[in-house]
């Protein structure tokens, strides 16, 4: 089953947010052979049109720990959805970037507005449909694990035990900062889920011209994603600028120091994924 995902076309295996975005998505912004630590810049992602609204493609490729890292940005016109409720193996995430979303998850619908977040479990049934009068962007993030080929075709709410991470919908509304000397945080989730040895996300607001951290490295891979205003990440010893809409992605052991530039606060989400293939902790 392994082989059989790597050799099929993404349009095929994935059944991603739009169906006709699957062949917008294609062109890649940067390309990768085994993605390292690297910045996408929100403004020089390339947009595809279509009669729904807009894709953005942002990486399709192996990583050093997983068999598949996929990430794309889908913009719906009002009234537009992303296509009929389906199902796939990879567990998904959906992080709202602007405008009203409602998903429908094993049949349930709810609303949500900026900065929220939907997790879809392995193969419960989806959709996300834009209900406000403007564009809703969003992004879709898939991380394949070796997990993701063994998981039961059958909707997880019907069968994943209990410390498994079910299907959740998040809104930004009702996180709660707690603030520190320098930054406030909001957690969204903290949990092992069917194919994730752990997801923890949380959102982070940084101070002007405070540091969010120490230097440091971790195992497990991230994702920053900028809410608003402008982080300063240095990787590896080479200083980066991501601005509002742009993404981190920060590979195994890393070595990372992140900072608030500017002379207002920048908020920015980090997805931190473990799987089984992620390296045990060094230091």
């Amino acid at each position: 089953m392994k082989s059989l995902l790597r050799s099929l076309p993404l349009a095929f295996i994935l059944c991603s947010a739009v169906a006709c975005f699957s062949s917008l998505a294609q062109t890649p912004a940067v390309a990768f052979a085994e993605l390292g630590s690297t910045v996408f810049d929100w403004d020089k992602l390339t947009v595809k049109k279509s009669p729904k609204g807009e894709g953005r493609f942002v990486a399709d490729t192996r990583t050093p720990t997983f068999e598949k890292f996929e990430m794309h940005v889908t913009t719906l016109n009002p009234g537009m959805e992303s296509h009929p409720p389906h199902h796939h193996p990879q567990e998904e995430i959906i992080l709202i970037k602007e405008g009203t979303v409602e998903s429908s998850i094993n049949g349930h619908t709810e609303r949500v507005g900026p900065g929220s977040l939907f997790f879809f479990a392995s193969h419960d049934v989806h959709n996300a449909k834009n209900v406000g009068d403007t564009p809703s962007t969003y992004y879709v993030i898939n991380f394949y694990t070796a997990a993701t080929a063994t998981v039961k075709d059958q909707p997880a709410a019907e069968w994943a035990a209990a410390d498994k991470l079910k299907s959740s919908v998040i809104h930004w509304d009702k996180l709660v900062p707690k603030a520190t000397a320098n930054d406030s945080r909001r957690y969204l989730l903290d949990s092992p889920t069917l194919t994730f040895s752990k997801l923890e996300i949380h959102a982070t607001t940084v101070n002007p011209g405070a540091p969010a951290s120490k230097a440091h490295r971790h195992p497990w891979v991230q994702l920053v994603i900028m809410k608003e205003g402008t982080m300063e990440v240095t990787i590896d010893g080479t200083p980066h600028r991501a601005g509002p809409g742009s993404i981190v992605y920060l590979a195994s052991n890393a070595f990372q120091t992140m900072k608030n530039p500017g002379d207002v606060p920048a908020t920015y989400y980090v997805i931190s994924v473990t799987s089984a293939a992620t390296p045990k902790p060094t230091e």
